[in-house]
């Protein structure tokens, strides 16, 4: 799943504002998908992959409601990898994260803090089968769902889920791109 995400956010404009080097990028995002995968999404049993033959081609890491926040515990376990993931650009990378965390909402909902899928299999539907199966469950159980958008041209794909942006964040740093909050109301309600 690292490698499919790391592939699928290699133009992200947040992704390569933080890893700026192209050549290193490949290596440094799938070094920091994997921990955070290891330490943070996989634990929490509601992360999701799919593919078309048989191997993995798109995955959404998704949190529980009022799991979102990295526990301490974790956060020290990753320091180093992070070091070694981010290199120089560490501190921009937890700036800049620490300010998209500080618009959380605290209300509860599934936080879907990524979903990517391989560019070659981009366009045959994997991501939003992996959307439809989460958001079923949060209306069946009537949960709201958020997200950041890292990229402005997928708002409108997120919006015919029933997302809406609550609001665009600028992130702190020169050239910094921004990141676009959205909230979903689960349906029926």
């Amino acid at each position: 799943m690292a490698a499919v995400l790391a592939r699928a956010f290699a133009d992200d404009p947040v992704w390569s504002w933080l890893l700026p080097d192209e050549a290193s990028r490949p290596r440094r995002l799938e070094a920091a998908f994997t921990i955070l995968l290891r330490e943070v999404h996989l634990g929490h049993g509601s992360s999701e992959h799919t593919g078309r033959f048989g191997g993995i081609e798109a995955a959404a890491l998704w949190d529980p409601p009022g799991r979102w926040r990295t526990p301490l515990s974790a956060q020290v376990r990753q320091a180093v990898p992070l070091m070694r993931a981010f290199g120089l650009r560490l501190p921009v990378a937890l700036r800049a994260l620490g300010r998209i965390e500080s618009h959380h909402p605290e209300e509860p909902h599934w936080y879907l803090a990524f979903l990517g899928t391989d560019p070659q299999a981009q366009g045959s539907g994997l991501g939003t089968a992996l959307m439809r199966s989460r958001l079923r469950r949060c209306d069946e159980t009537r949960t709201a769902a958020y997200l950041e958008s890292s990229k402005e041209s997928n708002v409108p794909y997120y919006e015919k889920f029933g997302f809406r942006v609550t609001r665009e964040l600028r992130l702190p740093g020169d050239g910094a791109p921004p990141v676009w909050l959205m909230w979903r109301d689960p349906e029926g309600v």
